[in-house]
């Protein structure tokens, strides 16, 4: 009798849990009464989505003499919503850090190995009171950044080439299958990998 007490006592005590669509609002973005953006501070606990080294997106893009890694973070709600969906939440805040390329060092003889120290920061948010739904927001070592303003090349850039909801999706590879499964890919990025496939 005291163990079907307890059993329907967790039962009622217990909620039943169904999928998250929205994120909750302590890992989305945080503004401060000016409107500008705080740092994610813990952004490096979040959901880590890719790496990348000296990538450029002009094919006569110079490089300055040194490697750079290009590390990108997702606050964890909006990247559950991503694996239900295929597309990203309101809310969404993606966080892209720069960090320098280092050679040999301690017992490492080649290849390279990321700095410790933050070469450059950017935030990419999704926010529906914003132009357009999105702004990018650039870190200078500041607490806090201003939206950069519309139009900027960034904007331009991501709305005519990102795979999924002005994101590059294409490269962060454990997403990329997953919006080709749930057929959010952008008709813009399938034409123009259409196009590149059609070159060769």
């Amino acid at each position: 009798m005291l163990r079907s007490t307890l059993l329907m006592i967790f039962l009622v005590v217990v909620p039943q849990q169904g999928p998250m669509r929205s994120p909750s609002a302590g890992d989305g973005p945080n503004y401060m009464a000016n409107g500008e953006l705080k740092m994610p501070e813990r952004y490096r606990e979040w959901i880590f989505l890719t790496s990348g080294v000296d990538m450029s997106y002009s094919p006569n893009a110079a490089m300055a003499g040194h490697s750079m890694f290009d590390n990108v973070f997702v606050n964890p709600s909006a990247y559950r919503v991503f694996q239900e969906t295929g597309t990203w939440p309101n809310k969404t805040t993606l966080v892209l850090e720069v960090r320098g390329a280092e050679g040999a060092s301690s017992i490492n003889k080649r290849g390279h190995t990321q700095s410790q120290e933050v070469m450059g920061m950017e935030v990419h948010v999704k926010d529906a009171r914003l132009e357009g739904g999105w702004g990018f927001y650039e870190f200078d070592g500041a607490g806090s950044a201003k939206v950069v303003k519309r139009p900027a090349g960034c904007y331009e850039c991501h709305e005519g080439h990102a795979a999924v909801d002005t994101t590059f999706v294409q490269f962060y590879p454990t997403l990329l299958g997953l919006a080709k499964t749930k057929g959010t890919l952008s008709p813009a990025y399938l034409k123009e990998m259409g196009a590149a496939a059609g070159s060769k």
